[in-house]
């Protein structure tokens, strides 16, 4: 399975936690790290390159941080301009059908923060809504998301604990050892790899 990793970080030279969890992707055979940021610094956006890398690859990862409970504006321009109707979705678009699709968040805040009862009176699963909806209207595979919390006050020993799951979770899916249906099961992927992982 080849991978795509659509990473999204409009101030990554600030950023201590997303250096350490993507240090060392873009040198993976079956991972394709792409920095929107990095190649499209004015948003001029190359649609017939995005889908052409869309189409290369089996799994589709945005990995973000979490920005006011959603992701960053470049990766919106990117899901705007590269999703047309008849290639992504549409009775003739089916060119993402089949795909995997998952989020990999960095949030500031800690996991207890973000559910129905707590500060911000909702779960991160249900504040991605709208982007599993998305991919589920490009006929896709939805998975749980990939989840760092705490990332404002988060030790190293923790960013390492995290980069060994996400590189591990990157590494079954390229290999073929992931199981779709029970990663299913899990509110997020951190769960189901640690528990692979045991």
């Amino acid at each position: 399975m080849k991978v795509l990793i659509l990473f999204a970080h409009p101030a990554f030279h600030k950023s201590n936690v997303n250096k350490v969890m993507v240090d060392g992707l873009s040198a993976t055979d079956s991972v394709t790290f792409h920095d929107l940021y990095q190649a499209y610094p004015d948003f001029d956006i190359d649609i017939e390159r995005e889908q052409e890398l869309l189409s290369q690859h089996d799994c589709v990862i945005f990995h973000y941080p979490f920005f006011w409970y959603s992701n960053p504006a470049l990766l919106k321009e990117w899901q705007d301009l590269v999703l047309t109707h008849g290639w992504a979705f549409g009775s003739k678009g089916n060119m993402l059908k089949g795909k995997l699709f998952f989020t990999a968040i960095t949030a500031g805040g800690p996991k207890a923060s973000y559910t129905n009862d707590s500060f911000n009176g909702y779960t991160i699963q249900q504040l991605i809504a709208p982007l599993l909806q998305s991919a589920m209207l490009c006929k896709m595979i939805t998975l749980p998301p990939f989840i760092v919390y705490g990332t404002h006050a988060i030790e190293l020993p923790e960013v390492m604990k995290q980069k060994r799951i996400y590189s591990e979770l990157l590494r079954q899916l390229a290999e073929d050892e992931f199981e779709v249906e029970a990663a299913l099961e899990y509110e997020d992927l951190n769960d189901y790899i640690t528990h692979k992982m045991k």
